[in-house]
């Protein structure tokens, strides 16, 4: 009995892994593409913020600007708008379908022929959404701009139909007829079944995180700061890009996501603490490493840093973990969001909300503060020869190999 419990607990394990993976291998392409959208946002956010530089926006106090705002605001939205696009093609080619399908899919998702996925809600309130009459059934027609989880899953089913259309579809009527029944099959199934069950899923997942986020408050955020880093330990934080690009699609209702602030301090906190077993150090090869890794987690890559040091000294890893906590707590306070994805480091203050880029800073500098003193007073305690060990350990191990 307690050997199938553990075989069970281990399959699902795996299962969710590797259900991580598949998020990563999606999302990580297209962020180039939301980093630069989420940008020129904030570009545009700067320019008309009022209470940013002065009473009033720059846009207000300086009139020639408007058109170069109202330009840089429709290059932003568009990435968000198509979002399907972009998803469908990387989604569709994760799952060994053919990306262009997946594409012209996402298209179909978002044409101007539908009502917008952004006016769905008001357009059912108002009784002006229209409907297809599809085998007796009310086919409403709503588009699906800016979603993630039903492009997602409409991907995943457009790429199982052309394999299996593929493997059935004699050679001589495979080119041609493979992607009309893919995307016709396809087709009926996201607009009759898959799109609606899916955009509820979706919106139960944002209300969900809102609520969250709402109702727990900074608690919610610290917890969350204390736990990034074991999430980057188990490689859980893979599923973020997901959860953030749904937020950020959907910025009018949420104003942003606050998980980016929060993965920013925490990899501040670990370079901190790199940084400060760098002073206490006496072994030159660790005095080394700690100094590299310090500085590239500060710049947001803190696999260095948390493996190389702070893991394996142990302390300052929870020194670190407790400096995350507490800005992140402090993020929660002052509600934080960023409105775009980027450099999760001191230079992520570029993708941050402009009322909130203070605020965030602040936060910077008491995660910093605080891992950086945890981890030196610790230290101070410590053995000479427990600063010794790493590079002494290394060094014996390449001896013997």
């Amino acid at each position: 009995m307690n050997l199938s419990v553990t075989k069970i607990l281990r399959v699902s394990k795996d299962s969710f892994l590797k259900f991580i993976n598949v998020l990563a291998d999606i999302f990580v392409p297209i962020i180039p593409a939301i980093v630069a959208a989420g940008l020129l946002m904030a570009l545009h956010n700067v320019l008309t913020a009022p209470h940013l530089f002065s009473a009033q926006s720059l846009v207000q106090m300086y009139p020639n600007l408007k058109g170069t705002a109202a330009f840089i605001d429709t290059l932003s939205n568009a990435p968000f708008t198509f979002l399907p696009v972009l998803i469908g093609f990387a989604a569709t080619k994760r799952f060994g379908g053919n990306p262009f399908l997946g594409a012209a899919m996402g298209m179909m998702m978002v044409s101007p022929a539908l009502v917008s996925g952004y006016d769905v809600s008001s357009a059912i309130a108002h009784h002006t959404l229209g409907y297809w009459n599809m085998f007796g059934l009310p086919v409403a027609q709503a588009g699906y701009q800016g979603s993630v989880i039903p492009m997602l899953a409409v991907a995943w089913i457009l790429a199982k139909v052309e394999i299996w259309c593929h493997k059935k579809m004699p050679e001589s009527l495979d080119y041609t007829f493979t992607p009309l029944v893919a995307i016709l099959v396809t087709g009926i199934l996201t607009f009759v079944i898959v799109g609606p069950v899916m955009r509820g899923v979706s919106d139960g997942i944002t209300d969900g995180l809102l609520w969250l986020y709402n109702t727990t408050g900074p608690i919610g955020t610290g917890i969350l700061g204390l736990m990034y880093a074991p999430l980057v330990i188990t490689g859980l934080h893979q599923s973020f890009p997901a959860i953030e690009t749904q937020l950020i699609a959907n910025m009018k209702q949420t104003g942003g996501t606050f998980i980016f602030p929060i993965a920013s301090v925490s990899n501040i906190a670990q370079g901190a603490a790199a940084l400060a077993v760098f002073f206490l150090a006496k072994d030159k090869k660790q005095k080394g490493l700690a100094s590299s890794a310090s500085f590239s987690a500060l710049l947001g890559i803190t696999e260095p840093a948390m493996f190389g040091v702070n893991i394996k000294l142990k302390f300052p890893f929870i020194s670190s973990i407790i400096g995350s906590g507490i800005a992140s707590i402090y993020l929660g306070l002052t509600h934080v969001l960023a409105v775009s994805l980027g450099s999760n480091s001191v230079l992520g203050f570029i993708s941050i909300a402009p009322h909130a880029i203070p605020s965030f800073l602040i936060a910077c500098v008491i995660s910093f503060v605080v891992s950086f003193t945890l981890t030196y007073v610790q230290g101070i305690r410590q053995t000479e020869d427990a600063f010794a060990s790493i590079g002494e350990k290394e060094t014996e191990a390449a001896e013997a190999a």
